[in-house]
């Protein structure tokens, strides 16, 4: 069982003393639980979602690429620096596709309602993306349309995908090492336990990673996920509203970070912590 840690509250940088309010970890579970089983859906069940953190409908966009859709708001910082926070909305045939990657969508959405009043430095770019179960279409789709420009003012990717069974782990593969490291240091401020270690196949973030922009994967899984990922146990039993609150938590904490950082810092070439 996680045991949850004691922290005080976070707060954004010196410039807004703005006192983020956090969802609980029931309030996770409970979103989680909606989760539907048929792809055909997810999307529109993202949508209403996002729509309940209090996005409008004018904030909402379904972005039409070949084959795939992907769902995204933005929210205008003080320039173009741009933080992408995207998890997938599509599932396997099997199971309701809970952990996987109703988990993200949820997570996402509720950081979005976190952060919505805050003022911040940098954009934010909330992405939810299709097909990723089909060979991360939706994220290599996003990628594919960006400009050099639009790519270069990418600081950081950050991508959720299969919380609730475990701590907050990082995909070794499927990340930038200095984002690693700033994840790494963020739970050991906050006495969150933490694991990194390689898992097998890709995730959303190898789509960046790919074209050279600075990206992570933040999972919650434990090493006997093969019982319930792409098997008919997806189902919100399988989550825990702990490890649900730890890692979201933990990208709150993230993103904080990020936008009080220069952007130079994550695509300079890493050298030990």
């Amino acid at each position: 069982m996680l045991v949850l840690a004691l922290t005080c509250p976070a707060t954004l940088p010196s410039r807004d003393k703005h006192e983020l309010t956090f969802s609980t970890g029931d309030q996770l579970k409970a979103d989680l639980e909606t989760a539907p089983c048929d792809n055909r859906e997810r999307l529109a069940a993202a949508k209403k979602l996002f729509e309940r953190m209090g996005a409008s409908e004018s904030d909402i966009s379904i972005d039409h690429y070949r084959f795939v859709e992907n769902l995204s708001l933005r929210k205008q910082g003080d320039g173009p620096d741009t933080i992408i926070l995207g998890a997938h909305y599509d599932k396997v045939p099997k199971g309701c596709g809970a952990v996987d990657n109703w988990s993200g969508v949820v997570t996402v959405a509720h950081v979005y309602k976190t952060l919505h009043d805050s003022q911040l430095n940098k954009t934010l770019l909330f992405v939810m993306f299709g097909k990723e179960e089909e060979g991360l279409r939706g994220s290599k789709a996003m990628v594919k349309s960006m400009s050099e420009d639009q790519m270069s003012q990418v600081c950081a990717m950050i991508n959720v995908d299969s919380l609730g069974m475990g701590a907050p782990q990082v995909a070794e593969n499927l990340a930038n090492k200095k984002l690693l490291w700033r994840v790494k240091g963020l739970a050991k401020a906050l006495n969150f336990p933490f694991g990194e270690a390689p898992v097998p196949g890709d995730s959303d973030s190898s789509s960046f990673l790919a074209k050279k922009i600075p990206a992570v994967t933040i999972h919650g899984l434990t090493n006997d996920f093969r019982k319930v990922l792409h098997t008919d146990n997806d189902r919100a039993a399988a989550a825990n509203a702990e490890s649900l609150y730890l890692n979201y938590r933990l990208i709150v904490e993230l993103i904080t970070s990020l936008d009080a950082t220069d952007c130079a810092v994550w695509r300079e070439s890493p050298s030990a912590p």
